[in-house]
Parts: C-alpha cells; structure tokens; sequence
C-alpha cells in the first residue's frame, strides 16, 4: 500500500454522500492526500451505487461483491464505516467522527439532518472550525430548495440538454453524470478554499452547493452568447456555435475531429482537401464568414472529407499543423500508448481480488497523489474505526 505524501496530507474527512457529486469530491481529496472515512446506512447496504451493476467485482470464486464498477468510479482512498445515523448511538458516533474532521460533507435534502442534529447549525456550535459541505439539487434556498436532484434532472433544468444531440432529435444527456462530476469538482475547490481561510482565522464555514447551479455554471460560452445576444443557443450536433468548421467529420472508413481554430490553420486544411480556393472565397475566407455561411460550407468539405481514409486524413493533417483527431471507442482508449504513459489506467488490489480503475489526471511534481486504499467492501472498516483512538489515521 503506497504512503500518502500528498498535499492533503493530515487533513481528515468524514463523508455522509453517496452516489457520484460528493463521492467524486471525497475520492479526489483521498487521492491527494487526506484521509476519509464513508459512513453508509446500514439498512440500504450502503452507498446505492453499490447496486448500480453490472458489472461487478467477482472474487476466485465467481461470488458477486458489492463493488459494482460505478461504485469504484468515486471511492477510492476511502474506509467503509456502517453508522446508522437514525438511531442515537449512530448521531453519536458521528458526532465523535466530527469532533475528529477537519471537512464533513453531506448530500441529504436541506434540512434532512436537522432531525438528527447532524446538520451545519448544530455541529458548527462545539466545532467551530468544520468546514461543513452541502450538496443538493437546487440548494439549501429558493423555491426549488425541497426538490431531490440527479444528475439527468440537473441536465434537464440547467440546460445543456438543449445543446445536446442532433439538432433534429430530442433533447440528449451526455452519455456521463457531467452535472454530478463537476458538482464534485466545484465542491473540491470549494471545500479548499474553506480550509484555507480557517487555517488563516480558525473559522470553519457552510458550503451550500447545489447541483443545478453548478450545471448552470458550466454552460460556459453558450450560456454567455445568450446572455450577450439574448437569443436561445440550438443544438448543432457535433459543430461549434463560434468556430466553423470544428466538428466531427465522415471519413472513408470512420470519422475524424477536425478543430480549426484560425483563418492560416484552414487555409492549410483547403491545400489537403484539394479547395485552396476556398479560402479566398469571400463566404469562407474568415471565421465569421465561415459562420455565416456554415451549411454552404460544409456542402464542400464533407463529400471532400468522404475522399480519404482516416489514417490519411490524420497523418496529413497533422503534418500540415492543422488539428485533428481520432473518434476512438473506450476500449480503444485504454488501449493506446497515451494512456499507459500517462498512468490513467491503474490496478489495485480490492478485497475480492485485482481492480482496474481510472487513474487521476492530477501530475504535481513535488506532492503526487497517491492510491492507498482499493475501492472498499460495504463496512469493511467499521470495527477498526469506531474502536480507534485516532478514527482518521490512514
């Protein structure tokens, strides 16, 4: 088991969130450094990601674990606790946890663990310093406050769903939990900021994040074009709403990404094509141009683009400097050089047997994360934990 020399460090975090935004949050603290202890309700068999299979993790045997794949996507670097936290014995153990944290971080609907006196009001009174995480789906205020919150709900309400799939289909997801992902991510840079201000002034704080608002936020420049030209951005499939052209292409035997980015960088895409006078043509000749008359364009390049196999179309582009890249399925991307050399792929040794997991893209030259603990089986460490003296040390 490797040692943490991570950033994190000493830092203690006592996780109450399931599924994949918190989740997602507490793994990444774990892989830089901190130690986290995932209380899970013993009456549901954890964490319900743990039945979000198959697959699953099956030992020498062929017996089915509780590790279903989804579950090991966020809770790594973790110690599996069962606490019944309905129950007075189980507050109470999460009170003494707490006393030991340095971050708590929850996703119950607001209010859900006032009951219980688990909730930001009530610990922050003997724990001043706890930097305490929310998460919800639309928040702990405003009208939508009471509603639960996934992630396809999330996608819906926020509006990236719009944007996405064909511009003649329906509304299309993307094909991940994005708004649960990236929840997690502004809930991590959150909960930094927090420590960092009550290692300044000893103060701890609230978090309230909400799903749905962290969704909003990563609408980026098509939720800014709307805000700027007050109208509704359209779905266009695999096109850019500011570049033209940057989209995916039919190749003879595939598909290619081609992303031009600056009028000298098409010029050099029409000599491969065969069209150099397109970029002299007035409709073209400009990205703003190019916009404008998107569909006039593309009525040339794709049955040109349709002339030449992908492995020419990449090999030649590229020598040209002009950017362009594969469409590759995901057993594909595990499968090249890229990968390995980058270490995205990593195996660990779970209580069933070996795992392969997706590695953190996180490269920090002095403090590197580390992998220290296997994607954990329900409560495997709650007898170790609740017994300890130090519940956090790792």
């Amino acid at each position: 088991m490797a040692e943490s020399n991570g950033p994190l460090k000493g830092v203690k975090v006592l996780d109450l969130s399931r599924i994949l935004a918190g989740p997602t949050c507490t793994q990444l603290l774990g892989d830089l450094g901190a130690s986290v202890i995932k209380i899970e309700n013993p009456s549901t068999g954890g964490d319900d990601t743990r039945q979000w299979g198959p697959p699953y993790v099956e030992d020498e045997a062929g017996n089915r674990s509780d590790l279903s794949a989804y579950f090991m996507s966020a809770n790594r670097n973790k110690k599996s606790v069962a606490i019944d936290i309905a129950t007075p014995e189980g507050q109470a153990e999460i009170k003494r946890l707490a006393s030991h944290a340095d971050i708590l971080i929850e996703n119950f609907k607001p209010g859900g663990l006032a009951k219980y006196g688990l909730d930001y009001n009530s610990l922050s009174q003997d724990l001043p310093g706890l930097v305490y995480c929310s998460i919800s789906g639309y928040g702990q205020t405003g009208p939508n406050s009471s509603k639960p919150g996934y992630d396809l709900m999330a996608q819906g309400y926020g509006g990236i769903m719009s944007l996405t799939g064909d511009p003649e289909g329906a509304p299309m997801k993307v094909g991940v939990g994005i708004a649960d992902v990236m929840c997690g991510m502004y809930a991590t840079v959150g909960i930094l900021a927090a420590l960092r201000h009550r290692d300044l002034t000893g103060e701890g704080q609230q978090i309230d994040l909400a799903l749905v608002d962290a969704q909003i936020s990563w609408l980026i420049n098509e939720g800014t074009n709307y805000l700027t030209s007050g109208q509704a951005p359209q779905r266009r499939g695999n096109g850019h709403p500011n570049i033209v052209p940057y989209e995916v292409y039919e190749t003879a035997d595939g598909h290619v990404i081609l992303a031009v980015g600056n009028d000298s960088q098409f010029r050099r895409f029409c000599e491969f094509i065969g069209h150099t006078d397109l970029a002299d043509d007035d409709r073209f000749a400009t990205n703003p141009a190019r916009l404008e008359h998107r569909d006039a364009l593309n009525a040339i390049l794709r049955p040109a683009m349709k002339q030449h196999p992908t492995t020419t179309v990449i090999s030649e582009l590229e020598a040209l400097k002009v950017p362009v890249g594969p469409v590759q399925t995901v057993d594909q991307v595990f499968d090249t050089d890229q990968v390995a050399a980058r270490q995205m792929k990593i195996a660990m040794q779970a209580q069933p047997g070996e795992v392969n997991l997706i590695g953190n893209p996180l490269n920090l030259s002095r403090t590197p994360v580390t992998y220290r603990h296997a994607p954990p089986v329900f409560g495997a460490d709650t007898d170790d934990i609740l017994s300890a003296e130090n519940p956090f040390e790792d």
